[in-house]
């Protein structure tokens, strides 16, 4: 399964469109009671659809849970936590027995009162597309995260034992979500390090080690700088980016680079000097590369 950030790119939805939907909060809200009468009166219209919510309690449970839904879709919030959300709804469909074709009727109905909704909120032509736009483009990505799981559903017959191996997928899928935390945390701990090492290699500069201090805490703040960009596209990644190993490549050019300025004032051997400035230009090459794929194939 995709992540929503690779969702999302295929569908061409952006943070303006994110941003588009979140100005319709306050109008679905309002909108929200209406929005129920008219998708249950038309679901009880359906004697299929009818035999679900045949009991008050279900019924009533399914109408807040539904008025839920239709105002997440303007929140402005989608990440990984919004994708999962989806999958459940999706696999509930499918265990209770529901019809796929039913679930696309039922969105084609959300997305016709969602329509008329901005219609009647918005009399300027312009802004009335923009919004209409964004809201079509979250329901088609909602539909599709949606059905998913009735594929899913029709590959458990391909594969042999299909729920013990569910089950060691979503554990493992979590056993990676906590390790990329733990190293979240880790990176806050080695970046406080940092800054401790950085004030240690000013205090060299008062004790009269001028070169050396100031060389040093210039390659501490550049490995300061990197540990930014790692922690920075480590919370992307847990909000459903992809991994981008043109930032560690960076940390390691950062780190030699460094070692090359303390290498000179230490006046290491000729050879050792070498060694280090080809590793460079070796990992250089290789952050080019890596970059010009990124170019062609872009990270969203």
């Amino acid at each position: 399964m995709y992540s929503m950030q690779e969702i999302k790119a295929h569908y061409l939805f952006s943070d303006e469109d994110a941003e588009t939907l979140k100005s319709l909060f306050s109008i679905a809200q309002a909108n929200r009671a209406l929005m129920i009468e008219d998708f249950y009166d038309y679901l009880l219209g359906i004697p299929e659809t009818a035999a679900f919510l045949q009991d008050d309690t279900v019924l009533q449970r399914l109408k807040l849970s539904h008025g839920g839904w239709f105002v997440n879709l303007f929140r402005g919030v989608y990440d990984n936590q919004y994708l999962h959300d989806l999958q459940r709804v999706g696999h509930v469909h499918v265990k209770i027995g529901l019809n796929a074709h039913f679930v696309n009727a039922a969105m084609q109905r959300v997305r016709r009162f969602a329509v008329g909704m901005i219609r009647e909120n918005f009399p300027d032509r312009d802004e009335r597309r923009k919004k209409t736009e964004a809201v079509e483009k979250i329901l088609d990505i909602n539909l599709d995260i949606m059905t998913a799981s009735y594929i899913e559903e029709e590959l458990k017959k391909v594969f042999i034992s299909k729920r013990l191996e569910s089950l060691l997928v979503r554990a493992t899928e979590r056993f990676t979500y906590g390790l990329n935390l733990v190293l979240v945390l880790a990176l806050v701990g080695v970046s406080l390090s940092v800054v401790g090492l950085f004030f240690w290699e000013i205090f060299h500069v008062f004790r009269g080690s001028v070169e050396k201090g100031i060389l040093s805490a210039l390659g501490t703040l550049l490995i300061l700088w990197m540990m930014i960009e790692l922690m920075d596209n480590e919370i992307k990644t847990l909000k459903g980016g992809r991994f981008n190993i043109q930032v560690f490549i960076g940390v390691v050019i950062i780190a030699i680079i460094r070692e090359i300025l303390i290498s000179t004032l230490r006046h290491d051997p000729l050879e050792t000097q070498v060694f280090l400035a080809g590793t460079l230009m070796v990992l250089g090459v290789v952050y080019y590369l890596v970059a010009r794929s990124q170019q062609i194939s872009p990270i969203r």
